[in-house]
């Protein structure tokens, strides 16, 4: 087992884009980061990465939406580490078709792909891992949401995002967004805080070359969640330091 002093991340979808930046950035930090990703081979790609750069990573097999493989990880983190200090819920989807406005014409086939990966899955993983949080001295989750789900920011009269009105995708960051208000509040009273992210518009695989943001940039909102001392935020929707409308 690994100094109980060290801390451990668990970071899903972390073979590329915003979960190995996440990942990258946490591990400069010290901290020993677990990559997680839905092929072995593609994770330990990832961790080799970081290996070679020195920073402490481990690899595992997890794709969020099977049970078996949430149940594997959590015995693994149980037999290596011991304890979980923090969990980046980053993997997630988006719509398989054109990432444009459709709402009733959403085939359910959609909303399922996307509810099962965005939210059902992330609950349950939360759930599983939450005894190992609970061995923290200072347990962080942290769930990568998006301002596509602020109910606020889209009922704003000429809303910025009125042309992003996808309700699969939209509809699975607001439901996200609730189970963090929620497990907040579940978890009041333990060392445990939990927030959702808004990482930017960033050129990623979904993002695209046309997005404003650097992966770079956009991971930072979650790797600041991750260490969030006993006096910050819990329950909060946050992008690079601001509170952002639920």
């Amino acid at each position: 087992m690994n100094n109980n002093q060290k801390k451990v991340a668990l970071i899903t979808g972390a073979n590329r884009g915003l979960g190995f930046e996440t990942a990258k950035q946490l591990g400069e930090q010290g901290i020993t980061v677990v990559l997680a990703a839905r092929q072995l081979s593609s994770a330990k790609i990832a961790a080799e990465k970081l290996i070679a750069t020195g920073i402490d990573a481990y690899a595992i097999q997890l794709d969020v939406t099977k049970a078996a493989d949430r149940t594997a990880a959590a015995t693994y983190l149980t037999e290596k580490f011991g304890k979980l200090d923090i969990l980046i819920n980053n993997a997630g989807v988006a719509p398989k078709t054109a990432f444009e406005p459709r709402n009733l014409d959403t085939s359910a086939e959609e909303f399922e792909y996307i509810f099962n990966t965005n939210l059902f899955s992330i609950v349950y993983l939360t759930k599983e891992l939450i005894p190992l949080l609970k061995k923290s001295d200072a347990g962080r989750i942290v769930n990568l949401s998006s301002i596509l789900g602020s109910l606020g920011v889209h009922s704003q009269e000429d809303s910025p995002i009125a042309g992003f009105r996808i309700l699969s995708y939209n509809a699975s960051k607001a439901s996200l967004n609730m189970f963090t208000v929620q497990l907040a509040e579940e978890l009041k009273g333990t060392s445990i805080k939990v927030n959702s992210a808004h990482p930017g518009w960033v050129k990623t695989d979904m993002g695209g070359d046309e997005a404003p943001m650097a992966i770079v940039d956009g991971a930072k909102t979650s790797v600041q969640l991750a260490l969030v001392g006993e006096d910050g935020p819990s329950g909060k929707f946050i992008h690079l330091g601001e509170e952002l409308p639920w």
